[in-house]
């Protein structure tokens, strides 16, 4: 006696999930990507607009009326020598800084990941305990240290913080990564003669570029958009933008021609290198989710 197939309802959360992937779907994100990318337009729009226009009005007057949009005031940044000086100091800190925790936490990466030497599982435990080291506790420590050895209130001293409080993450999250390369593809590199670092630079970098462009784009964000500890460890000569752009709140209250145009370049250079590496980036992050 044949039993016939019993026929199952599809249940509530898949014929939901089955409706919401077609048009519905797509609306929602186009109106969450307006909600989110709003406060960038309304900075654009400001920064183009005169300061009475700015003191009377919101900035989607713009959109009635665009006599008002002019370059003034970024004519007015450019020729402000605190705000373009430190958007070089910006560059000075930020690319040193990113390229040290991409190199340094690469090869470490690949250290703890393939190579067998004394202590390693201890030593990589001491990195992960690093992570949670917050950063206001080094502070008044390293910034004594930098004023023993002569490096403070220069620009050196701030990537050199920058890089050790990045490094913890970079090994960590390298590791990881280069640990999950078969063990094959090194033996057979190995079999045909080559060392460590040529294993390194032709068969582990190439197969790691997502995770290196997604820890890349990860610390650059970072050094770029950080105050706190450009404003304990820079002076005036070595200030980023993002001091420079404070400064400016403090001692010109209504500066807005600088202030509007100033915070729209900090925001933009940032937003120009995530979607240049966007692709990377996420095969960086999706990364050991698939098998």
């Amino acid at each position: 006696m044949t039993t016939a197939p019993v026929r199952r309802t599809p249940a509530l959360a898949a014929r939901l999930a089955s409706r919401a992937g077609g048009g519905l779907l797509r609306v929602a994100l186009i109106v969450i990507a307006l909600f989110w990318l709003m406060p960038t337009v309304g900075l654009l729009l400001s920064s183009l607009r005169g300061n009475a226009d700015i003191a009377t009005s919101g900035w989607w007057r713009v959109l009635t009326a665009p006599s008002q949009l002019t370059l003034t005031n970024f004519r007015t940044l450019l020729g402000n020598s605190a705000i373009t000086h430190s958007l070089l100091n910006t560059l000075y800190i930020t690319v040193p800084a990113t390229v040290l925790v991409v190199v340094i936490g690469a090869l470490a990466g690949y250290a703890f990941a393939w190579l067998d030497f004394r202590g390693r599982d201890w030593w990589f435990l001491a990195v992960v305990g690093l992570l949670v080291v917050p950063v206001q506790i080094a502070l008044i420590p390293v910034a004594r240290l930098f004023g023993d050895i002569g490096i403070f209130g220069s620009i050196t001293g701030v990537v050199l913080f920058h890089t050790a409080f990045g490094l913890p993450f970079a090994i960590f999250l390298l590791r990881n990564f280069f640990a999950e390369i078969p063990r094959e593809l090194l033996e057979a590199a190995r079999l045909d003669g080559a060392g460590e670092l040529r294993i390194f630079s032709t068969v582990v970098l190439p197969l790691g570029g997502p995770a290196i462009a997604s820890l890349g784009i990860f610390q650059f964000l970072w050094v770029w958009n950080d105050m706190l500890v450009a404003l304990i460890f820079a002076n005036s000569d070595s200030a980023p933008i993002t001091v420079a752009l404070q400064q400016q709140v403090r001692q010109f209250g209504n500066n807005i021609d600088v202030l509007a145009p100033g915070a729209f370049v900090s925001m933009v250079i940032p937003l120009v290198v995530f979607f240049a590496f966007q692709r990377q980036f996420v095969s960086g992050v999706m990364a050991g989710a698939v098998k």
